[in-house]
């Protein structure tokens, strides 16, 4: 079974096709940053105007790289939500229609939940069950994960995510959009100790999570010191270690909630190089294991929707031909793969 996975929730259109025997057969991205850099965030007609032209090429070339032609697809996945309604509509009608005219199935699929499954595209992928901790700039949640369809919510941001913190403050250090990756470089010549940051909603019981106060404190921070480059940078260095901190706090309370020993980590912010090394430090102290997506797959693309639609697809879930767009969609409402 070959699926052609089509994700365009936000400022990222990916394509992918996946080959239930060969693996991942081609992967194309194509980004919208410097599209929205001069707005200092994604402006939502734009990025889907964007998709419209962006969409078909792409899959023209994915089709190029696998050397297949459309009669060689067995079924489309497209990212049905949640996201941006004007830009999952564009993936989604593209999608749909292209099923109709070849005469294959379509599948909308979760956004969240191909994040969760990224990490079964690598050569060692995580058993089930484990704990998810999905961090991007749209979302932050925790969720046990029983196997694929089979989710529960542990935890989720009552306020900004994880990623969304990092790209305000990066905004408010003078830092261009999208900002996290650079709050984050710039960490890097950080002095630890200098600035201690606290450690949002870790004092109190429970798996929620809330990074905007955080963003609060390092606006003032910023504003009570001197903006040259050491200051700037140890300003970084102690905001993310106190987002990577929070959230391996939270990871260790999942664990020992859930009694599992093995951690998945999925979204754009988990490309984070302290993250990593923190949740590293964390599974070998609890003798556990933990899995993430190399870093091409861990912002939006077309290979993790691939890969989840195979899997409904394998399950026989196949739509009418209704497009499907959810802006709104909480992953716990999914039905399990039987």
């Amino acid at each position: 079974m070959r699926i052609l996975g089509i994700e365009t929730s936000c400022d990222e259109t990916g394509i992918a096709i996946y080959d239930e025997e060969q693996g991942l057969l081609s992967h194309q991205l194509y980004s919208q940053v410097k599209l929205h850099a001069d707005y200092g965030g994604v402006v939502p007609e734009l990025a889907s105007r964007d998709h419209v032209k962006k969409t078909i090429p792409l899959i023209k070339a994915a089709l190029k790289e696998a050397g297949l032609k459309s009669k060689d697809i067995d079924g489309v996945a497209y990212t049905a939500g949640p996201g941006l309604v004007g830009a999952l509509l564009v993936g989604a009608t593209i999608g749909r229609s292209l099923a109709y005219a070849w005469n294959v199935p379509a599948v909308p699929v979760h956004h969240m939940e191909g994040h969760l499954l990224a990490p079964m595209l690598e050569d060692n992928p995580p058993e089930f069950p484990f704990v998810a901790l999905l961090v991007s700039g749209g979302h932050t949640m925790m969720v046990e994960v029983k196997a694929i369809g089979e989710y529960q919510i542990l935890g989720e941001s009552i306020d900004d995510a994880a990623g969304e913190a990092f790209d305000k403050t990066a905004k408010l250090m003078g830092l261009d959009y999208p900002g996290g990756p650079l709050l984050s470089r710039l960490a890097e010549n950080g002095t630890k100790g200098r600035f201690k940051f606290p450690r949002p909603m870790t004092d109190r019981p429970g798996l929620d999570f809330s990074f905007s106060g955080l963003k609060t404190f390092a606006a003032n921070t910023i504003a009570a010191n001197d903006n040259d480059d050491q200051t700037r940078a140890d300003i970084a260095y102690a905001f993310q270690e106190a987002v990577c901190d929070t959230l391996v706090i939270k990871c260790r309370r999942a664990l020992e909630q859930t009694g599992l020993k093995r951690i998945v980590i999925a979204g754009g912010v988990s490309a984070n190089k302290q993250l990593r090394i923190s949740l590293e430090a964390l599974a070998q102290k609890v003798g556990g294991a933990v899995y993430y997506p190399r870093t091409e797959f861990c912002t939006d693309n077309g290979a993790m929707i691939a890969y989840a639609g195979m899997q409904r697809l394998r399950n026989g879930e196949v739509t009418d031909l209704s497009v499907q767009a959810q802006p709104r969609w909480p992953i716990d409402q999914l039905q399990p793969i039987e």
